[in-house]
């Protein structure tokens, strides 16, 4: 009996090792995870922002990773994973110190271009000084002259011929500077247009679904690193397809146009709005609580359930009311883009199967 006993103890604490075991071997592959997104994510920090390096594409690759990282369980696809990635870090890494070797190179020659104006600037300054000193010479030979009148009128004639070179030499400069000036405000305008025009939706004038993918990624990943609170608001127009096959597509535009405005005023100057694709918007809240987020979500649904909106060119003279369905997420510290976007999506689909007009929040659908 006493060995029994013994032995039953013995398999007692043989459970309890093993079980304290897998708990440090679990909570060990999270903190390696947590600091393989956080490593990825300096990265992504490190990488310049240059368009030649197809910065944006290798950025949303280490994002992907991170992302698929987190969700895969099996080790042996997340070693697969991880080798088949690493050998495309290294050659960006490789790139990049190109890229910069070559800039190098272009910066000398820029340097010897702008020597050589310089030398060609300073040529064209003596040639002015040049007049000047040969001007002041024939005013110093009119003292020599013995007749007032001679010396007045020679005097007050190269007098002229120095205002004129003056003027002239300024209106070569100015003319110089107002071109120089012209040909910047040019290209920084096409700059920002450009710009502006990749990051914005055409119809809306909110911000895309490319800029809302890579804003909440790098959101995301910065919370692997520093942990600070945001919100997702997925938002979705009620019965778009019903307005669309009665009125038209004009007027699902001009739909999907209001309804941007009004989310556009319902929010502040720091967070993110974007049209997520067809009828739907999404708008990140910096800072936000789940609680706040729900609050500014209800606060929306009121909004434009109580706006009428007047059609033009339709026969019907009853003005057109909508109503927005939406889904609310909050991002945790090992969460992913995917993750939080999924359940902003399941709480949206349930605010449309429980009624529509109104607004859900992951809490709801656990």
């Amino acid at each position: 009996m006493f060995l029994n006993f013994m032995k039953k103890e013995e398999d007692g604490r043989d459970t309890v090792d093993l079980t304290s075991e897998l708990d440090r071997s679990d909570r060990k592959r999270a903190f390696l995870l947590l600091a393989v997104r956080a490593l990825l994510q300096c990265t992504r920090e490190f990488v310049l922002d240059v368009k030649e390096l197809d910065t944006q594409a290798f950025k949303a690759g280490l994002a992907e990773l991170a992302e698929r990282l987190a969700a895969e369980e099996k080790l042996s696809r997340v070693e697969a994973l991880f080798e088949s990635r690493k050998s495309g870090i290294s050659s960006f890494a490789q790139r990049q110190k190109d890229y910069l070797r070559e800039r190098e190179t272009e910066f000398k020659d820029i340097i010897d271009i702008l020597s050589k104006a310089m030398v060609a600037m300073d040529s064209e300054n003596r040639d002015y000084n040049h007049s000047i000193l040969e001007q002041s010479t024939r005013i110093e030979a009119i003292t020599h002259l013995d007749d007032i009148k001679r010396i007045k009128q020679t005097l007050l004639q190269e007098v002229e011929n120095m205002r004129e070179a003056v003027r002239d030499k300024e209106s070569r400069d100015v003319a110089k500077i107002e071109s120089l000036s012209k040909q910047v405000a040019v290209l920084n305008t096409e700059l920002e247009s450009a710009r502006t025009e990749s990051e914005r939706d055409g119809l809306t004038g909110v911000l895309n679904r490319r800029t809302f993918d890579r804003f909440l990624g790098e959101l995301v990943e910065k919370n692997t690193v520093k942990e600070q609170n945001f919100a997702l608001l997925l938002i979705d127009i009620d019965d778009f397809k019903r307005i669309n096959d009665s009125y038209g597509h004009p007027v699902g535009d001009s739909v999907l146009t209001a309804v941007a405005n009004k989310c556009r005023q319902s929010i502040r100057g720091e967070d993110f709005l974007a049209r997520y694709g067809g009828e739907e918007f999404a708008i990140i809240l910096p800072g936000a609580s789940l609680r706040n987020a729900v609050k500014k979500g209800r606060h929306i649904c009121q909004t434009i359930a109580a706006t009428r909106y007047l059609l033009e060119g339709v026969d019907s003279g009853d003005p057109l009311g909508l109503t927005v369905s939406i889904g609310v997420s909050v991002c945790g510290k090992a969460d992913t883009a995917a993750a939080m976007v999924n359940r902003a999506d399941k709480a949206l689909y349930a605010a449309k199967g429980s009624g529509k007009n109104r607004t859900c929040s992951e809490k709801d659908v656990r």
